[in-house]
C-alpha cells in the first residue's frame, strides 16, 4: 500500500496529466522549430516558448510520479507557469515590440486557444484538493 493516500494522477488528475502532456508535445515542436530555422529573429520569444516546454514537461512528469517531494515540484513548477503566463501575456500586449513573435504564453496562450492560461489555475486547483484529501485521513485519526 502506498503512503500517499491520493495521488496527483487519480481522477481530473488523469485529464491534467494529458493535457499538459499534449500541451508540452506542442510547445516543444514549437520551439524546436522556431529555435532551428529562425532564432535570430526573436530568440527572447522563442527561448520563452523553449522555457514553457520545459515547465510542461516537468509539470507533466511531477503530476504522475508519486511522493511529497513530486508533489511539491508539481505545485511549484505549476505555479512558475501561471506567473509566466500572466508576466509574458501582460507584457505581451502592453508592448508587442517586446516579442517580435509569439511564444507559448502571448497574450494569455491566445495561440493555445488560451489553454496556457486557464491549465495552471486548473491544476493548481486540483494539486489543493489532493492536499486536502491528503490531510483529512490525518486529521481523522489524530
Amino acid at each position: 500500500m502506498s503512503d500517499e493516500p491520493r495521488p496527483t494522477s487519480a481522477g481530473i488528475g488523469r485529464v491534467l496529466i494529458a493535457v499538459y502532456g499534449i500541451l508540452a508535445l506542442a510547445a516543444i515542436g514549437r520551439s524546436v522549430y522556431q529555435i532551428a530555422t529562425k532564432f535570430d529573429e526573436a530568440p527572447v520569444a522563442y527561448g520563452l516558448s523553449a522555457l514553457a516546454a520545459a515547465v510542461y514537461v516537468l509539470a507533466t512528469v511531477a503530476l504522475v510520479a508519486r511522493g511529497a517531494a513530486w508533489f511539491r515540484v508539481a505545485v511549484i513548477a505549476i505555479a512558475f507557469e501561471l506567473a509566466g503566463v500572466l508576466i509574458v501575456g501582460t507584457l505581451s500586449i502592453i508592448d508587442p515590440a517586446l516579442f517580435p513573435d509569439d511564444t507559448v504564453w502571448s497574450q494569455f496562450g491566445r495561440g493555445y486557444a488560451f489553454i496556457p492560461l486557464v491549465l495552471p489555475v486548473l491544476g493548481l486547483l486540483w494539486l489543493r484538493r489532493v492536499a486536502q484529501a491528503r490531510r483529512a485521513p490525518a486529521e481523522v485519526t489524530a
